[in-house]
């Protein structure tokens, strides 16, 4: 919470603007300390993502206890989606668990336009994946969002 506190204060960087993600297994290791260092983490402001949601052991009830503001859908669920045969049943549960917690949902690994319009047509609210960019360095990508924003600037 520390490190967290000094980082966001050494880069004047808003809490707001920071999102850490926490796979379900580190979720449920130590319960007791894992919850008390979240709620500190949410009091400065941060948001907490819940990273690979259904692919864990996790319960609902452990879900509801934690002071987590995001679900990110597991890649899993999302190969597939688009095409003629997809089952997506898993990422719309995925996507109202989310809203039935005031959660926002992202999801992971959307590589086809057709994923995408799916996704939205459920009701998650942002995406990740090859479809939008592919890794890449920081300054690439500093220099990416500069001339992003510099085109839609008016």
């Amino acid at each position: 919470v520390e490190d967290v506190r000094a980082a966001l204060a050494r880069h004047a960087l808003p809490p707001d603007a920071l999102t850490l993600e926490i796979t379900e297994s580190a979720l449920l290791a130590d319960t007791d300390a894992t919850l008390a260092r979240l709620h500190a983490l949410r009091g400065l402001g941060v948001s907490l993502a819940v990273d690979d949601f259904g692919t864990g052991y996790s319960s609902l009830a452990y879900l509801h206890r934690f002071p987590v503001n995001v679900l990110k859908i597991d890649k899993a669920f999302v190969d597939g989606l688009g095409r003629p045969d997809a089952d997506a049943s898993l990422a719309r549960a995925v996507v109202a668990i989310g809203a039935a917690l005031g959660m926002r949902t992202v999801a992971e690994g959307i590589e086809e336009a057709a994923q995408a319009a799916l996704l939205r047509a459920l009701g998650c609210q942002l995406g990740q994946g090859f479809l939008f960019a592919r890794p890449m360095p920081g300054d690439e990508l500093t220099a990416r969002l500069t001339e992003e924003r510099g085109a839609v600037a008016v």
